[in-house]
């Protein structure tokens, strides 16, 4: 179990004005940051006991951090 944060400029890195632009021009990839930053601070908060959840909870939402950060990165290779 890691308490450090994964943030987009730490599993993206060098790719900050791709994904800048593509923020700004895409609603939907735009869309998937907002619930990316979403899901990565519930896992964060999780991780670090600040919130109290269930082990399956955590790895929910550990899994939908990971799908989203897929489906970042393919938006990345387009």
């Amino acid at each position: 179990m890691s308490n450090t944060p994964h943030t987009l400029q730490d599993e993206f890195p060098g790719e900050m004005e791709k994904i800048h632009a593509l923020k700004t021009s895409d609603a939907h990839f735009a869309r998937l940051l907002q619930e990316y930053d979403v899901a990565n601070d519930a896992v964060h908060r999780a991780e670090t006991r600040v919130d109290a959840v269930s082990s399956e909870h955590e790895s929910d939402l550990r899994k939908t951090r990971s799908r989203l950060k897929d489906e970042i990165a393919r938006a990345l290779r387009a």
